[in-house]
């Protein structure tokens, strides 16, 4: 049993009780017993309304499934029933977001996002630190330089290699600060004159940048300096001096690197990413926070045998024209992801003892631990406007939006906080949200700082609420379909629309190839294009990389540009993604199962034997793919379409589970904590979850697989 305090009627998992006590509150000025009292106050007053909110998704879905079964499928029917039902709500005037407070990197920035897993504080550190990054190193690692040619990364520095990044690099220095004559390529020195940048060039003359307020500044000395400071678009990039580094020595202009700044943002997530299911696990997230907070989270690490203490790194100083002195941030902005209305989490029983909302939970706790950010309690900021940034993920509609506006302003006066200090980022990846997120928006207008797409969570949650309208088409088709653009556009179109530039990022979702890099920096030039302000990536490195994309167009602009266009049409977006008449091929189908349950399993043993949220699963082509509960969302649910349609069987299901199950044993056999599940499958509780998943798929709420994993991961704990 766990061990439990009793603070009113609430019933408190030590280890959590333990650490908001002596860890969190104090230095907050908010007393323990405050904490507690509001906590029970608020969960008596919403978690009915949470409850009902959960009950009215179902009723929905039920009257969906019901009309298809009883409807052939058809437009301008479908609409109207949606409408009749609720479920499609009237869109009302137009109207500006009111947010105030907003920080810089959200208001006036553009540039990558990332989103780590709060349980480990490595990659928190390293997503936090993310802020600034090397762009030789980032060109030398990953595939944008080619390998052929004798530039592999085998062994010690390849000069070769070496060269072609430099080469790289000098070109993007050409497109994003060209000279007024000549080329980088072609500079020997680069020192700053009366103010100004000037750079001398191989044939002794001399010249400056074709746009002189690029430059901001320097560190070091003006006639020699160590680093210049120049920014395009409101992003900044460091050129590094240093004639005695080993790069340095060899170049022209004694230049040893380029320093992007890279991850604008950083979403520290409590959600997806992370397998958080009891006290001990949202403790670790909460105290991982808390040290981002304070500003004194530390993690130890080998490397090279020698032992690296990583920590928060600094702000970064330059002296700029007129002598006197600028700071840049060294980190980068941080959100905190809040789980959605759906789960609840025993780390805290209320009066009934039943466990409490985890949602409500976050919010109180996280905003808590902010305290400690807003009240200076850290060497460094987090916020430069006294804001608490929250991102809401898996909202069902503008009622879902308006229970996390009231819950935020209920937080607030328990803290006794200013109105709208908690702002909101909404996550576009629920169906009922993207076919109504004018008025979504509108829910929330005094707080939205955000919104995003996800294509994962959004195809998984389209799957679900038509699971009765017919068999999908395979997922490599779904990106081709009518639907998905006009949702990716809408977002943009409705987000201008409502007033979000200046005040609030319209985002685009994940990259999820981490070692693809160079098809990367091909595709995500498209996410600047459509007038997203933010992307996610999945790496430090992809974030240096993908920050070029924000020199190379300027959002801003471009948003100004898309407001004449056509807008998006509802419509579209509700036009369901079937197979309709078209015969898929015995070989296609098998392709399909053999790809969607080798990514289930690869997933569900980590998530459930290991308790790793977010994690690099190779693919059915050893393809490094990133996986968290979004893809296995998609996956189990196109696999449970599919069996309720009669593309295929179960006992074909099982036959490609358990022929997948082998191979994933294969690919983890390196890994000393990994249990395999082939071929004792019935001992294996991770193999038994992702059959769940999918076998059970349809009468799980809206297409989640929070309740399943949590469930089996809890078994995994118990047997421990």
């Amino acid at each position: 049993m766990t061990e439990r305090t009793q603070i009113g009627g609430l019933q408190i998992a030590q280890p959590l009780y333990d650490l908001v006590v002596n860890d969190i509150a104090p230095g907050t000025g908010i007393e323990i017993s405050t904490i507690w009292r509001e906590l029970e106050n608020i969960l008596t007053d919403l978690g009915p309304k949470n409850k009902t909110l959960l009950e009215k998704r179902e009723t929905l879905q039920s009257q969906i499934d019901q009309w298809h079964q009883a409807n052939s499928y058809e437009p301008k029917a479908y609409k109207a029933f949606l409408t009749d039902i609720g479920y499609l709500v009237p869109e009302g005037d137009d109207f500006n977001i009111t947010t105030e407070n907003v920080e810089p990197e959200i208001a006036g920035q553009a540039g990558p996002q990332l989103v780590v897993p709060i349980m480990n504080a490595r990659f928190a550190l390293n997503a936090a630190n993310s802020r600034w990054g090397s762009l030789y190193d980032s060109l030398y690692g990953t595939d944008v330089i080619p390998s052929d040619g004798g530039a592999d990364k085998v062994g010690g520095f390849n000069p070769v290699r070496g060269a072609r990044v430099i080469a790289y690099a000098r070109n993007f220095l050409d497109k994003t600060a060209p000279l007024a004559k000549g080329s980088h390529l072609d500079a020997i020195q680069y020192t700053v004159v009366d103010g100004t940048l000037s750079i001398k060039l191989k044939d002794d003359s001399l010249t400056q940048l074709a746009s002189p307020e690029y430059f901001v500044g320097y560190q070091g000395e003006a006639g020699a300096p160590l680093a210049i400071l120049l920014c395009q678009n409101n992003l900044h990039f460091e050129i590094q001096f240093d004639r005695e580094d080993n790069i340095g020595k060899d170049d022209a202009a004694g230049i040893k690197d380029i320093l992007m700044e890279s991850a604008i943002t950083t979403i520290m997530d409590c959600e997806d990413s992370v397998a958080a299911v009891d006290a001990d696990d949202k403790s670790l997230a909460y105290r991982n926070w808390l040290g981002l907070m304070k500003g004194d989270l530390e993690e130890t690490m080998v490397k090279g045998g020698k032992k690296i203490v990583r920590r928060l790194n600094p702000d970064r100083q330059y002296t700029v024209a007129d002598g006197s002195t600028i700071s840049l941030k060294g980190r980068s902005m941080l959100f905190i992801r809040n789980v959605g209305h759906l789960m609840t989490n025993p780390a805290i029983l209320d009066k009934h003892g039943e466990e409490i909302p985890e949602g409500i939970m976050d919010g109180m706790i996280t905003v808590l631990i902010a305290l400690h950010d807003l009240k200076g309690n850290s060497a460094f900021k987090n916020s430069s406007v006294g804001s608490v940034n929250i991102v809401k993920p898996k909202m069902h509609g503008p009622e879902e939006v308006a229970f996390t506006d009231e819950l935020f302003a209920r937080i607030e006066d328990a803290y006794d906080l200013p109105r709208f200090t908690i702002k909101v980022g909404i996550m576009d990846e629920e169906r009922r949200t993207s076919v109504n997120l004018k008025e979504c928006i509108r829910a929330a207008k005094d707080r939205v700082v955000f919104i995003n797409t996800g294509f994962l969570d959004r195809t998984g949650d389209e799957i679900h609420t038509s699971m009765e309208a017919g068999a999908f088409v395979p997922k490599s088709k779904m990106k081709a379909t009518t639907w998905i653009g006009a949702y990716e556009n809408q977002n943009v179109d409705i987000g201008l629309a409502c007033g979000l530039p200046g005040k609030a990022q319209i985002g685009k979702g994940m990259w999820p190839e981490p070692d693809n890099m160079a098809a990367m920096m091909s595709a995500k030039l498209a996410h600047p294009e459509a007038g997203a302000n933010t992307a996610w990536v999945p790496s430090p490195t992809a974030a240096t990389l993908h920050a070029m994309h924000y020199h190379y167009v300027n959002v801003q602009t471009q948003q100004q540009e898309l407001r004449s266009r056509t807008l998006a049409s509802v419509d579209d977006i509700l036009t369901i993604p079937l197979l309709g008449g078209e015969e898929l091929s015995a070989e296609t189908v098998q392709h399909e199962l053999d790809n969607n349950a080798q990514g289930i399993l690869g997933y569900v043993v980590r998530w459930v034997d290991q308790g790793v949220g977010c994690s690099k699963v190779p693919d059915i082509n050893n393809v490094g793919l990133m996986e968290d509960r979004a893809t296995l969302r998609i996956s189990s649910q196109h696999l449970a379409n599919w069996l309720r349609h009669g593309i295929c069987t179960e006992a074909q299901v099982m036959e490609t589970f358990k022929r997948m199950a082998a191979i994933v044993d294969k690919q983890n056999e390196g890994d000393a904590d990994y249990r395999k599940m082939a071929p004792e499958f019935d001992a294996s509780i991770a193999f038994q979850a992702a059959c769940e998943l999918v076998f059970e798929g349809r009468v799980q709420p809206s297409g989640y697989t929070e309740p399943l994993l949590h469930a089996r991961r809890l078994d995994i704990k118990r047997q421990a």
